[in-house]
């Protein structure tokens, strides 16, 4: 049997995952519903497989899965989150994440992800991997561009794009006023965007287009 530890802080999850995989050879062996509790249930037991939600609260969202894969070497992670898959799927597979599926995703597209990188592989819905093999070497494109994003920057594009202040990103992030500032003017430039609102534009372009 496989072990699998889901970090979510939707109950439903839970029910939702054991009963897609009621017909396979996985057990769920740990629910963590809290970041600060994370380190601690790996501590103790490294599952084959955790299942996270970036936005499990009091967790660093895209960092916290750099941090997880130095801390525990090895580790598979399988995001399975409510954020859009072409918001954040690239920057969790850069960030260390080996698989990345939106909760709107079909049952049988969540059993795909799990069994795919329970064995190794890399998982990435079929659009996104699409747009990757058309788009490579396209750098007028924009998901080309966004692709270069660091995890951080997507992070606090993300946060400007639904309406969050410098200060509440500082305070999200834990970081100063004056960094969030830093990473607003490389946004602008590596998006190409003359103002906060056309980098806002874009942000939104990328969650509901079909690039």
């Amino acid at each position: 049997m496989y072990q699998l530890t889901i970090a979510d802080h939707h109950p439903i999850i839970k029910e939702g995952l054991q009963h897609i995989l009621s017909d396979h050879d996985f057990i769920i062996s740990n629910v963590v519903v809290d970041g600060k509790d994370l380190d601690a249930s790996l501590e103790k037991s490294i599952p084959d497989l955790l299942i996270l939600e970036l936005d499990l609260p009091n967790l660093q969202g895209l960092s916290s899965i750099k941090a997880l894969r130095r801390k525990f070497a090895g580790i598979k992670i399988l995001i399975f989150s409510q954020h859009p898959e072409e918001m954040y799927a690239l920057s969790s597979i850069k960030a260390g994440a080996m698989g990345y599926v939106g909760k709107l995703a079909s049952i049988k597209t969540v059993r795909s992800a799990i069994m795919q990188v329970n064995k190794g592989g890399i998982y990435l819905n079929n659009e996104l991997s699409s747009m990757l093999a058309k788009n490579e070497n396209s750098s007028n494109n924009i998901a080309y561009r966004y692709k270069r994003l660091s995890s951080r920057e997507t992070e606090v594009l993300n946060m400007l794009s639904s309406g969050k202040r410098n200060k509440d990103i500082a305070q999200t992030l834990d970081i100063n006023e004056k960094t969030v500032s830093t990473y607003k003017t490389r946004l602008l430039r590596k998006l190409d965007a003359s103002s906060l609102a056309e980098l806002i534009q874009q942000a939104r372009l990328l969650q509901t287009s079909d690039l």
